[in-house]
């Protein structure tokens, strides 16, 4: 069932209620739902799912997952971390090594990906 007009729009006022500072508070969220299944309102079932996706997708804008072919330094975890909060402001960051880059980093932080791998290279070399 799609989620409808008013639904969705109560579902985002909601949401910006649990946003303090810019950045979602898990206890204000908790409470929402929380509310949201007590009351039981018209397509609640689908509120939380779509409550669901806004704070999966607002928590991913702040993680950053960094891949590369080897595990780096801490000094060069420090650098790329700093780097990233100065550019787009408070995050956190994961690190892992990827044999299969070959080379090279690949950033996500939310749905944009930063790929400076060799393996990346080398599949646009091989689709050209």
């Amino acid at each position: 069932m799609k989620l409808s007009r008013e639904a969705r729009r109560q579902t985002k006022e909601l949401f910006e209620l649990a946003m303090v500072d810019g950045r979602l508070d898990a206890d204000r969220i908790r409470r929402i739902a929380t509310e949201i299944t007590d009351r039981k309102p018209r397509f609640y079932v689908q509120m939380l799912k779509f409550l669901t996706r806004l704070a999966r997708l607002e928590s991913a804008r702040h993680h950053a997952v960094v891949e590369s072919a080897t595990p780096l330094a801490d000094s060069i975890r420090a650098e790329i971390t700093s780097s990233l909060i100065a550019r787009f402001g408070e995050i956190t960051a994961e690190f892992h090594s990827n044999p299969e880059l070959i080379g090279g980093l690949r950033v996500r932080l939310g749905s944009n990906v930063w790929d400076g791998s060799i393996q990346s290279r080398l599949e646009s070399l091989k689709q050209s």
